[in-house]
C-alpha cells in the first residue's frame, strides 16, 4: 500500500535528507508507529506509542524551495519496537522485523476461503458508502492474494485508531481477514442504524499531515 505523505516539521525535514543520502533506494526505510493517546511531544511521545508498527520505503520525494516535502512510501513490513531513543532530531529505535505466523492446521484451502469472506463483506461496506454519500467511494480493485488483500482491506475501512492497530497486530493473513471482516460487519450495522454515522473523508486521497 502507498501513503502520500506532506512533510513541513522540521525533525521530519532531517529525516527525509537523511534518507536521501541513503544511495540504495531499498534502503530508505523508516518505521510509522502510532501514538496511543495526545499529540507527538519529547519524552511523553516515546512513552505513549504503540510497540507495533509498519516499516515503509521512501520511494518518491518531491521538495519544495521552503524545505518542506510532498513524499509517497510504500508499507514493507510490520515491526515491533524494542527500544527508543530520543536524544537524535528525530526518534530512533531498535526494531525487529515481523513476520506472519498462520495457525499450523490453516490450509490454503481456508485461507482463500477467509479471504472471500473478508472481500464479500468488504464489498457490502463499499455498496452501503457508495448509497449513503451519493457517489462512488473506496474505488479499486483488491488484490487475490489473501495477504495483501488483508492489509488492503484493513488500510481502506474507516476504523479507529485502536481498531487500525489490532489489525496491525494480528498474527497471521487468516487472523487478520477474520478481523477485518467482523469489524467492517459491525460498521455495516451501525451505518443501518445511523446512516450519517461515518462522517469522515471516505476517499482519503489527499496529502496527510506529519
Amino acid at each position: 500500500m502507498s501513503t502520500p505523505l506532506h512533510v513541513f516539521e522540521d525533525r521530519y525535514r532531517t529525516l527525509v535528507r537523511d534518507l536521501l543520502e541513503q544511495p540504495d533506494p531499498t534502503r530508505r526505510l523508516f518505521g510509522i508507529v502510532a501514538i496511543r493517546e495526545g499529540y507527538e511531544v519529547g519524552a511523553h511521545e516515546a512513552r505513549s506509542m504503540y510497540r507495533i508498527g509498519c516499516a515503509v520505503q521512501l520511494r518518491q520525494v518531491r521538495p519544495y524551495d521552503d524545505g518542506r516535502f510532498d513524499i509517497e512510501t510504500v508499507g514493507r513490513h510490520r515491526m515491533r519496537v524494542d527500544a527508543v531513543d530520543a536524544s537524535g532530531p528525530y526518534l530512533t529505535a531498535e526494531v525487529a522485523e515481523l513476520t506472519d505466523d498462520p495457525p499450523p492446521e490453516l490450509t490454503d484451502e481456508s485461507l482463500r476461503a477467509a479471504a472471500a469472506r473478508a472481500l464479500a463483506t468488504f464489498e457490502d461496506y463499499r455498496h452501503l458508502l457508495t448509497e449513503l454519500r451519493g457517489d462512488e467511494v473506496l474505488a479499486g480493485t483488491m488484490p487475490k492474494d489473501p495477504e495483501l488483500l488483508s492489509y488492503s482491506l484493513a488500510a481502506s475501512a474507516l476504523l479507529s485508531l485502536r481498531e487500525r492497530q489490532s489489525l496491525l497486530e494480528a498474527s497471521s493473513a487468516y487472523q487478520r481477514l477474520e478481523l477485518v471482516r467482523y469489524r467492517l460487519a459491525e460498521e455495516i450495522r451501525a451505518m443501518q442504524v445511523l446512516p450519517s454515522l461515518p462522517a469522515t473523508e471516505v476517499a482519503r486521497t489527499g496529502w496527510s499531515p506529519n
